[in-house]
């Protein structure tokens, strides 16, 4: 004799099946979703990790929130103490100078605005954007255009990776640019007011073992880390964790170990032209990866050479146009 508990049950789970819920469709745990306002979040298990905003509104594009483990941004946008550094949007590109045209502080009349994404690719293993910048002086020319491949990698302990690999040449018509001698270039990364040495509880390291602005400005390292408490939770349940990013630098990146540009004040950068400018031409574009890992606890050099590891091995990542139907660009890794 079948119990009402069964009968209830077993309508349950035809219902689910009349609606497709058990219909062979496979739901990745990695996605890219494209939102209003010129945006578009990447999401593990349904959970945002990262959200790229890339609206004519602002002067750059930028990543924000770029969630750690627990939830809670591990970036900020804007200094804590300071106005005039209300460029530094979380996780952004910029640089200071392209053939003499400031592209790192507002106010500058130059814009780096997205042109089109190329395509949007979920996964289990990664979801992946592809898209295009634009880099135009105050008269609207384009100085310089760039390809931006970003890769949202799931991790053990909730852990995740965003690694990026950007693809620099001289914009349409232009025979070269040339990314000038500075300090400010070209990958950038603000941290949350909580994780900076100096308004916070946070601590700066690097693949060396160095530690404090002092001891880390301007040194050569395969990689930097910020880590420091964060808040989650909320009323009583309000308290602090520790999480960090480490921000690596790739082995075929020219110049490697790169140089730093750190703050106690809450910002970590690739120096890429540090000490020597590089121009670019059409045939010798210049192609850089970078992968900043949201990590729990505090900074751990066994885990970060893991990481590490990992990256170096992976394959960088290729654009193509498609042969497949509605689709007009894929996105791929290098030999796939």
């Amino acid at each position: 004799m079948i119990s009402i508990r069964q009968i209830l049950f077993l309508g349950i789970v035809t219902c689910f099946a009349a609606n497709g819920a058990d219909n062979g469709f496979i739901v990745p745990r990695c996605e890219i979703i494209p939102l209003p306002e010129n945006q578009a979040t990447f999401r593990i298990d349904g959970v945002e990790k990262l959200r790229w905003h890339f609206g004519k509104e602002y002067p750059r594009p930028f990543f924000y929130p770029f969630n750690g483990p627990s939830g809670t941004s591990l970036t900020r946008m804007g200094h804590p103490g300071a106005q005039n550094h209300d460029h530094h949007r979380s996780v952004w590109f910029a640089h200071n100078k392209i053939d003499g045209q400031n592209f790192w502080a507002d106010g500058a009349r130059t814009q780096v605005r997205q042109k089109f994404w190329y395509a949007y690719r979920d996964g289990n293993d990664e979801a992946v954007m592809a898209s295009v910048l634009g880099w135009y002086d105050g008269e609207n020319k384009e100085l310089m255009e760039q390809d931006v491949v970003a890769a949202l990698i799931p991790l053990a302990r909730g852990e995740h990776a965003l690694e990026l690999q950007m693809t620099m040449r001289p914009g349409a018509g232009r025979k070269q640019a040339e990314l000038e001698k500075t300090n400010f270039g070209l990958l950038a990364v603000r941290v949350a007011r909580t994780l900076s040495v100096h308004f916070g509880g946070g601590k700066l390291t690097n693949s060396e073992g160095l530690e404090d602005e002092a001891n880390i400005f301007g040194k050569a390292a395969r990689w930097m880390d910020y880590s420091g408490p964060v808040v989650v939770g909320s009323g009583k349940k309000r308290k602090s964790v520790i999480e960090g990013i480490t921000y690596f630098d790739h082995p075929d990146n020219l110049r490697y170990p790169t140089h730093w540009h750190v703050r106690e004040d809450g910002w970590m950068g690739a120096s890429f032209n540090m000490h020597e400018a590089l121009t670019l031409t059409q045939a010798e574009p210049l192609t850089l990866r970078y992968l900043l890992h949201a990590h729990s606890g505090g900074y751990n050099h066994g885990n970060a050479e893991s990481i590490n590891k990992a990256f170096t091995a992976r394959r960088g990542f290729k654009i193509s146009k498609s042969t497949r139907k509605h689709r007009q660009f894929e996105v791929a890794r290098i030999g796939r």
